[in-house]
């Protein structure tokens, strides 16, 4: 029963695993590391005129120290590790500093000569280069200080360095293994090409469901400008209801006035019938003069 019940378990794992991630694991570049050196003690390395970049001379490997990182070049490829003797990694770019360096160092060191110069390079300790490799490329050590150990240290003008840098990077790229290099790599981006575009479909989808949902934002634009028109009539209606009154009440004071005039003509007009009693005593006369 155990048997069948770890049988079953593995059977569930290996479903359960995403097919994107195992078909990941395959298009990876994989390349072959670069076979291990042996060090009988740890190197002492010197640093090269001009930069701030450390070799190892005593071994005929090109085990450089830059930037923290020790880096190695082989078949091509650029390897680098934190450690000298372990832990090398794959570099997929060709680092920059490298053209900074003569190609020809080697000669130069054996014969104490740095383009016509007296070299007294110094042997550095591995220890010494781990913990203060940072501070002097930031207080520029090798630079003001030390002069690299070369007598009469005359520095090279900028653009002698670019044309330098340029020639070198030419004299890299025309390397028969830098080329091969270059050409399997060109072989294999092909299938990490092709595996992307299913991962990228549901992006597709989520760019789709915006536009459904930005639809009801032109409602609340009309419910907003109906709102906004309300106010407006309703504030028209109180300004044109208070004019009215207005003109409403500054009628009725004319009116009311034009009542007491009408009625103040009406006695004149009535005054006639009023004159009969006074006419009755010349009536009265007429009768006592018979």
């Amino acid at each position: 029963m155990k048997k069948l019940l770890f049988g079953t378990m593995l059977l569930a794992l290996v479903i359960v695993v995403p097919i994107p991630t195992m078909a990941g694991v395959d298009v990876r570049i994989s390349f072959p590391l670069p076979p291990p050196i042996v060090f009988a003690a740890p190197p002492q390395v010197i640093v090269l005129p001009d930069t701030y970049v450390y070799v190892d001379p005593d071994i005929d490997v090109d085990l450089y120290f830059y930037g923290g990182f020790w880096w190695r070049f082989w078949e091509g490829r650029w390897y680098r590790s934190r450690y000298y003797n372990r832990g090398w990694g794959y570099y997929n770019t060709i680092p920059t500093w490298y053209f900074d360096v003569d190609p020809g160092w080697r000669g130069y060191y054996s014969s104490r000569d740095w383009y016509g110069h007296r070299w007294n390079h110094e042997r550095i300790p591995y220890s010494r280069v781990q913990t203060n490799w940072s501070t002097w490329e930031k207080n520029r050590y090798w630079e003001r200080k030390r002069t690299w150990g070369v007598q009469n240290y005359q520095p090279r003008p900028t653009q002698q360095r670019q044309e330098l840098r340029q020639q070198r990077q030419q004299q890299y790229l025309q390397k028969p293994e830098v080329q091969r290099h270059q050409e399997q790599i060109q072989k294999q981006p092909k299938a990490q090409v092709q595996q992307p575009k299913q991962v990228q479909q549901p992006k597709q989808v989520e760019k789709q469901q915006p536009k459904q949902v930005e639809q009801p934002k032109q409602q609340p634009q009309e419910k907003v400008q109906q709102q906004q028109k309300q106010p407006q009539e309703k504030v028209q209606q109180q300004q044109k209801q208070p004019q009215e009154k207005v003109q409403q009440q500054q009628k009725q004071p004319q009116e009311k006035v034009q009542q007491p005039q009408r009625q103040e003509q009406r006695p004149q007009a009535e005054q006639p019938q009023h004159s009969q009693p006074q006419g009755k005593p010349e009536g009265g006369d007429s009768e006592h003069r018979k």
